[in-house]
């Protein structure tokens, strides 16, 4: 049961991976990069690294993803500044 469940993880982040590069909505990427994160977290607790875990979990998908959504919310106000006279 334990390695259908790692196959699973295994294939889910490549998944995520693939949908994070091949998508051209940057809302989608970043979501779909903060799904990736979340299940590395995962798969660092799977291979019995917690503290990697828990690193990955706030920086990588938290405190990054957080941070894109932000550029990306900046981003998205700029185009709308600059397309009024």
């Amino acid at each position: 049961m334990t390695l259908a469940f790692d196959l699973l993880l295994a294939l889910a982040l490549l998944w995520s991976a693939w949908r994070t590069l091949a998508t051209p909505d940057l809302t989608r990427a970043v979501v779909m990069f903060i799904v990736f994160g979340l299940l590395m977290a995962l798969a660092w607790a799977r291979l019995a690294a917690p503290d990697i875990a828990l690193a990955e979990a706030a920086i990588g998908a938290g405190l990054t993803g957080a941070l894109l959504l932000d550029a990306l919310g900046a981003l998205r106000s700029g185009e709308k500044a600059d397309d009024t006279p």
